[in-house]
């Protein structure tokens, strides 16, 4: 009976015991989660400003007990369920679990990694104009992986290849299994539609077409791999086989604007996190508001304070909060996943002076890495505004380079019209002598179509003559060439109608497919004559010095007939553009100071051998790439 007494007074001192130890020390926190979700030691910038987001009222009082960890800032904006915690990172802090507490009572972890050793040869790399880019809307591309098809904890999970708004099941492991394919091609770099997730149920677009988010842009959170396309270490693995055949990664970015389902718009931290207006106010798309020395304040506003769609809320990037929170994130996936560069999506809505730091950022942490904006411009002044320029202006934008709008309209015109003063081949090179504005238009990527324009063999009326041209321009003019999934097996279409026409299934990504167009043996007599010619002149391009770093010099254009010069110390390459629809024959003499010390030039589609001491013999509607010799 004593001891049964005993026992029992133990087993009331432990319970004791067990109830204090709960009430004392911290459980980790249910429902709670940090953006950035970890971070990494021996940053260049040692602050790193987490976001916890709770589904209830958060404690305003954050500590740490982490060696070289300490709280330098905590804010809690109006909605108490987030806090702002500013973690100060010394120089020497080891890699671990660093412990957030909450008050008394919560706490959640925030992992802290090594970052990678040193500046590796194979990450981070950037892309030059000796690239060739290779874009691709990975769920149109190759299902690689069938099983991801469908993930039900999602909004959205339709997958229906005959309906042209669904998703259709491609996926990032479809992708890495073509690299063997893209190398092949001449293909040095990839440039994917957005891969983070899209939790977005199908939209209705232009009141009419009931969308899925199969493209990417739709963001809904940052920090997720959509597992529709295989997830996060599906991504990674993509990103080391390119790395390990020597292709590059560059990754498609929205600072802009995010999904209506995104978990900052459904709870929102602030009230001025997003762009507001009484009521519905759509941006009214016109850059010149920037540069325009008789511009509207109150147009400027609009431009970039409207919303690009109803269903896509307008981050207020002025909003430092709102800053740090994309900043940190394209960091993050930059030093996680080791990618060479970044594509920003709809770069002229966003704010001026945000963009110039993010861009400041990501250079001083990675500065081998490239970054363009897409800046659909009217002008080749506007192109030429977002990016480091000439031009007199108040604001001065540092991007390396932008997505070159106007040299491409301008390439469709010299193909597609008959010369004139300032119509057909005098547009291109009209439009070349007016890269006085931008202080390297080597860095602008140069393209012909994307996966928001019509198909360029539309485009040339599809005309096997034009297509040539087509290309042989962009592969030799300057910038870093883009070609968009399909251009190689001669895909078409116009955006009718709308975008989805554009966006179809590559031709054997899918098992049971009519016909694999990834085989040459299945390609038409057209097709792989267009396909040869893309890779013959793509694996030209990526080894010659005169195009990847050289000069350019062009010759007023004359009788439809266009010339023009890539050359360095190690090499001198002249194309020759006939516009015209007769043969024509073209003296060489007028550029005796580009071929002074040449006698002839090779081919480089044909191996074929001209003399520099006669004229030329051109071929109707056609391109001539000559690497010249003595």
């Amino acid at each position: 009976m004593h001891r049964t007494s005993d026992r029992n007074h133990y087993f009331k001192i432990g319970l004791l015991f067990l109830l204090v130890s709960l009430l004392t020390f911290p459980a980790t926190a249910q429902g709670v989660k940090t953006y950035p979700v970890s971070w990494w030691t021996g940053m260049q910038h040692p602050v790193v400003q987490v976001m916890v987001h709770a589904e209830s009222v958060l404690p305003s009082n954050v500590s740490v007990n982490y060696p070289g960890v300490t709280v330098k800032r905590v804010h809690q904006p109006e909605n108490k369920k987030y806090l702002f915690v500013d973690l100060h990172i010394a120089a020497g802090t080891k890699p671990g679990k660093v412990v957030l507490r909450l008050g008394n009572n919560m706490k959640v972890d925030f992992p802290l990694h090594s970052r990678r050793n040193g500046i590796k040869t194979n990450v981070h790399q950037g892309v030059r104009a000796n690239d060739l880019v290779y874009l691709i809307m990975p769920d149109r591309f190759v299902n690689g992986d069938s099983s991801n098809d469908r993930v039900t904890s999602l909004r959205d999970t339709s997958c229906d290849r005959n309906d042209p708004y669904a998703r259709h099941g491609g996926d990032l492991q479809g992708v890495s299994q073509k690299m063997d394919y893209l190398k092949e091609l001449g293909v040095t770099a990839l440039w994917m539609t957005p891969v983070v997730e899209n939790d977005m149920p199908r939209t209705l677009e232009a009141e009419q077409y009931n969308m899925s988010g199969y493209h990417g842009y739709w963001i809904t959170d940052h920090y997720r791999i959509d597992p529709r396309l295989g997830g996060d270490q599906a991504y990674q693995s993509l990103v080391d086989n390119a790395h390990s055949k020597g292709l590059k990664i560059i990754q498609d970015a929205v600072y802009n604007h995010v999904g209506n389902k995104h978990h900052t718009v459904l709870d929102p931290p602030m009230k001025d996190w997003l762009n507001q207006w009484p009521a519905y106010q759509g941006s009214n798309h016109r850059d010149e508001v920037f540069f325009d020395p008789y511009a509207s304040a109150s147009d400027k506003k609009i431009m970039l304070g409207g919303w690009f769609v109803p269903h896509l809320p307008d981050l207020n990037l002025a909003n430092p909060y709102v800053a740090n929170f994309i900043i940190q994130n394209t960091v993050w996936h930059t030093e996680k996943f080791g990618i060479d560069g970044w594509r920003v999506d709809t770069y002229k809505y966003c704010d001026e002076a945000f963009l110039n730091r993010i861009n400041e950022v990501l250079l001083k942490e990675f500065p081998r890495l490239t970054v363009f904006g897409e800046a659909w411009t009217n002008t080749i002044t506007g192109g030429a505004y977002f990016t480091r320029n000439r031009i007199n202006t108040t604001f001065k934008h540092n991007a390396q380079g932008v997505t070159d709008f106007p040299l491409s309209g301008a390439i469709f015109d010299a193909v597609n019209q008959p010369a004139g003063w300032t119509e057909g081949v005098a547009k291109l090179y009209m439009t070349l002598a007016q890269d006085v504005l931008y202080d390297d238009p080597m860095r602008n990527c140069v393209f012909l179509d994307n996966h928001d324009m019509n198909r360029m063999f539309s485009m040339v009326g599809e005309r096997m003559d034009r297509y040539k041209m087509a290309l042989g321009l962009l592969f030799t003019l300057r910038g870093i060439p883009q070609i968009y999934y399909g251009t190689e097996v001669l895909a078409k279409n116009f955006k009718n109608p709308n975008d989805a026409a554009v966006r179809l299934d590559f031709p054997g990504g899918w098992q049971g497919d009519k016909t694999n167009k990834f085989e040459t043996a299945n390609l038409t007599t057209a097709e792989k004559e267009a396909f040869q010619y893309l890779k013959t002149l793509a694996n030209f391009r990526k080894t010659s010095p005169a195009i990847g770093s050289g000069k350019t010099m062009q010759f007023i254009p004359a009788d439809g007939v266009y010339v023009y010069f890539r050359y360095n110390d190690q090499q001198t390459v002249m194309c020759v553009l006939n516009t015209n629809d007769k043969t024509m024959k073209h003296p060489l003499t007028r550029y005796a100071e580009r071929i002074s010390g040449f006698t002839k030039g090779r081919h480089v589609l044909t191996g074929s051998t001209i003399s520099l001491n006669t004229a030329l013999d051109l071929p109707p509607n056609s391109i001539g790439i000559f690497e010249l010799g003595r």
